[in-house]
């Protein structure tokens, strides 16, 4: 079928949910072309977003109204502390909604809940502290399988020397509930725009991870009476894709993902305590050639100390082109120096 017969069948969901690997300009690229179809389609559609938290739905309403300027509006989001990810990604999409006055939707809970659960337990936490997410849909043994080929690599995942814990161990049923409560609070926001707007179908831009197999998000819409919603992933040219699985997506698309380019250093980051720590590095980034690590924290820049997200990102923007700079981090209790050629833009 035909990408524009697709849309057109697509157009009337309740929900059109459109999948990246967060660090991919093609993705995001491929996400603002789609959005701009549906769009066309239907006019009256929100647009969802997974990595903004529902407290800070005001300053989204601020920025398509158009009363905060670009830098004013990512401070108010306080961006590289709620999202780990290159603003410069996300920008031209969020451009696109100021100025066609697409409605944003923070769909997400802070990331403080999100590691409390997989901490504690979700029963461990009242319900009057889940910011308003009610309880999820038990997950399928698909998805825990998935989720726990996912924890395996976490390097909070004790290893005894007999290899990596199973499905019933405590801190994995943890984690499930972790990622069942952000599913869960992502198909909330989609249903009550829904249930205030019933005409207005819901865009959202959600990691892949939340949408493949319909096990994520889908499924937690689907307990809430959304089961017309779809799914839409993009997949880049040369990776391995068995379009034959059973729901994995309502539609695959193939998308073709330009060399990295810039100062970016391919590292999703995350603040704990005044702390910093990579929490994913994007597949032939920089950082995977430099050695560095998912749990590495990053201690200083050029021999200034960081305690934030904000400031290595601000500082790796302000490095000048094409000068070596050095990379503190802290692994296994020890400090780590690394030399790292940034490549111009």
């Amino acid at each position: 079928m035909a990408a524009g017969d697709l849309l057109d069948r697509l157009a009337g969901r309740p929900a059109v949910l459109l999948g990246e690997r967060h660090d991919s300009a093609a993705h995001h690229q491929w996400q603002l072309a789609t959005l701009q179809a549906l769009l066309a389609r239907s006019p009256s559609l929100s647009l969802g977003l997974e990595m903004v938290p529902r407290r800070l739905q005001p300053v989204l309403d601020r920025w398509v109204a158009g009363e905060l300027e670009e830098r004013a509006f990512l401070e108010a989001l306080d961006w590289s502390a709620i999202w780990g990810y290159d603003a410069n990604l996300y920008l031209p999409i969020l451009r696109f909604a100021r100025d066609r006055r697409v409605p944003l939707l923070a769909l997400n809970v802070d990331r403080q809940l999100v590691r409390r659960v997989r901490a504690e337990g979700l029963a461990a936490v009242p319900a009057s502290e889940r910011e308003g997410v009610g309880p999820p849909a038990p997950a399928s043994a698909a998805y825990r399988a998935q989720l726990h080929r996912l924890w395996q690599h976490h390097p909070f995942v004790p290893d005894s020397g007999q290899g990596r814990p199973g499905l019933e161990d405590p801190s994995f049923v943890r984690f499930v509930e972790s990622q069942q409560l952000w599913d869960r609070a992502m198909a909330e926001a989609i249903a009550e725009r829904r249930r205030r707007h019933p005409g207005a179908p819901v865009v959202g831009l959600i990691g892949h991870g939340h949408l493949a197999g319909g096990h994520g998000v889908p499924h937690q819409l689907r307990a809430l009476g959304l089961g017309e919603a779809a799914w839409l992933l993009p997949w880049d040219a040369g990776l391995d894709c068995d379009l034959l699985q059973p729901g994995l997506a309502t539609a695959v698309f193939g998308v073709v993902s330009p060399p990295p380019a810039g100062l970016k250093l391919g590292v999703y980051l995350e603040t704990h305590g005044g702390r910093v720590e990579i929490r994913q590095v994007a597949p032939g980034s920089l950082a995977e050639r430099s050695g560095l690590r998912v749990g590495d924290g990053i201690a200083a820049i050029n021999g200034q100390p960081v305690s934030s997200a904000r400031q290595v990102i601000d500082r790796l923007a302000a490095h000048p082109v094409g000068r070596p700079l050095g990379l503190t981090l802290r692994r296994d209790g020890r400090l780590l120096t690394l030399q790292l050629t940034l490549p111009g833009r």
